[in-house]
């Protein structure tokens, strides 16, 4: 276990990226409870490795939902329907992580969800560099159906309470009432903390992160290393 600045921990994920090589498009997962930090650590990651003149594609699970009414089909305050009814993995491997996998053209699509719209979208498709570096954050990426697509996998781990923590603090942030707030701290203890205790229980998402950045000192984070393993390309597609 290491521990040290912001600025410190983004290099050594850069380091562990650099370390990683593979004659396709680097993909990264960046798991982790929703209001870890996830996005925020991807973005900065993102300008590290762009200030080192890699080229970064970033996407995010978000862009990858079904529509609302699938999703919420069991309930709103379902954590099943959370865990598997909420993001499309097929569209997801389809036109991104497959296309930028070993035996993929590397022209993809960065996005099957048109959340202002609530339907599926399909964007222009681009052509990725073979030395590209996906960094696609998202909740519930080292689950068995995609756990074979990714080349590095980080975990960025904080304390189920703490996420309700942060979520309540945004919901303030954005002037939302009482009656938001109550509903944030609704959704987060009926959908969203049990669903993650449900992939925890039966996707292990730790066992299989090659890094596990712990994020609850959002200024002092600490991280651990598993196994970031200097490999070439992967058997999954």
């Amino acid at each position: 276990m290491e521990q040290g600045t912001r600025g410190e921990l983004v290099n050594r994920l850069a380091e562990a990226i650099d370390s990683v090589g593979t004659a396709h498009p680097l993909r990264v997962a960046i798991d982790g409870p929703p209001a870890a930090g996830k996005t925020t650590l991807a973005d900065e990651l993102a300008a590290v490795l762009r200030a080192q003149d890699r080229e970064v594609i970033r996407a995010t699970v978000d862009d990858f939902l079904f529509p609302r009414a699938q999703r919420y089909r069991r309930g709103r305050y379902s954590a099943e329907g959370c865990y598997f009814d909420a993001h499309d993995h097929v569209a997801l491997r389809r036109v991104l992580l497959d296309p930028l996998g070993p035996r993929g053209d590397r022209k993809f699509q960065h996005a099957a969800y048109d959340r202002d719209t609530d339907t599926a979208s399909s964007p222009p498709t681009a052509t990725a560099p073979s030395d590209a570096v996906l960094l696609f954050d998202g909740v519930f990426l080292l689950r068995p159906e995609l756990i074979d697509r990714w080349d590095l996998r980080i975990f960025v781990s904080v304390p189920f309470e703490r996420t309700v923590d942060r979520a309540r603090a945004r919901g303030t942030a954005l002037g939302r009432s009482a009656a938001d707030t109550a509903e944030i701290e609704r959704s987060w203890h009926h959908r969203y903390i049990p669903a993650q205790q449900l992939y925890f229980a039966t996707a292990r998402p730790t066992d299989h992160a090659d890094i596990i950045v712990h994020n609850e000192q959002l200024h002092r984070p600490a991280w651990e290393q598993n196994s970031v393993r200097r490999r070439g390309p992967r058997s999954g597609s």
